[in-house]
C-alpha cells in the first residue's frame, strides 16, 4: 500500500513540474503584409505557411496576406518561379499586430543541354530524307490558289450576279451623262489605249487570255 501511495505522490509532483515548465507565452500576433518581387511588383497568389502552427494562407491578387502567428514563429513564403524565403516573427513585439513587406527572389534554374533528334539514328534520318516524297504544305497550296491566274480562271467562269449587273448599269449611266450632248468617246482613236494594247501584246498577256 505504501508503494502505491509513493508512486501517486511522484506522479503528482511530475505533473506540477510539467505545468511549471510549460511555455507561458500564448500571445497571438496578426501578421499582415504584401509579397513583392525584386522590382517591388506585388506577387498575387503567393503562399505564406506558418511551420510552427502548421497553417498557411494564400495572398490575394494584390499580394496581400494575413495570418495568425506567435512570437518566434517561422513563416515560409513561396511561389512558382521564386525561391522559398523564411521570415521569423520577432519575439519582442508589444502589440498584437505586425505588418511587413516580404520580397521573393526569382529562382533561376540552369538545365543541361538537350539535343532532340527526329529519328533514333542519323542513318535512319538520312535515309528518310533522301527517299521522302515532296509534298505541298498549306501555305504553298493557298498561295497557288490565290495567284492571279487562278483567280482569273475562276472569275471567267462565274456568272454575273446582281451586284455586278448593277455596277455595269451604273457605269454605263455615268458614261452617258459624261458624253451628254456630244459624240461618245471612241477608244479606237485613243493613243493611250493603243499604247496599252501594244504593251500587253509585248508582255504576252493577250496570248494567255
Amino acid at each position: 500500500m505504501k508503494i502505491y501511495i509513493s508512486l501517486l505522490f511522484v506522479a503528482l509532483n511530475l505533473g506540477v513540474f510539467a505545468q511549471n515548465d510549460a511555455p507561458k507565452n500564448t500571445q497571438l500576433i496578426q501578421l499582415s503584409g504584401v509579397v513583392v518581387t525584386e522590382e517591388a511588383i506585388p506577387l498575387p497568389y503567393s503562399t505564406a505557411y506558418n511551420r510552427s502552427l502548421k497553417k498557411g494562407v494564400v495572398s490575394d491578387f494584390y499580394g496581400f496576406f494575413t495570418l495568425v502567428t506567435q512570437p518566434g514563429d517561422t513563416v515560409f513564403f513561396s511561389r512558382d518561379g521564386f525561391q522559398t524565403s523564411p521570415f521569423i516573427v520577432p519575439d519582442t513585439l508589444k502589440e498584437n499586430r505586425y505588418s511587413i513587406i516580404h520580397m521573393l527572389v526569382r529562382d533561376t534554374l540552369v538545365l543541361p543541354e538537350v539535343v532532340i533528334h527526329p529519328w533514333p539514328t542519323r542513318s535512319q534520318f538520312a535515309d528518310y530524307f533522301v527517299n521522302m516524297t515532296p509534298y505541298e504544305d498549306d501555305v504553298r497550296r493557298a498561295q497557288k490558289e490565290l495567284s492571279g491566274e487562278s483567280l482569273a480562271f475562276v472569275a471567267a467562269r462565274l456568272e454575273a450576279d446582281g451586284s455586278l449587273a448593277s455596277g455595269n448599269a451604273f457605269n454605263m449611266r455615268n458614261t452617258r451623262l459624261y458624253t451628254n450632248g456630244q459624240l461618245p468617246a471612241n477608244n479606237l482613236l485613243n493613243p493611250y489605249s493603243w499604247a496599252k494594247l501594244i504593251q500587253d501584246w509585248k508582255e504576252g498577256k493577250l496570248t494567255r487570255q
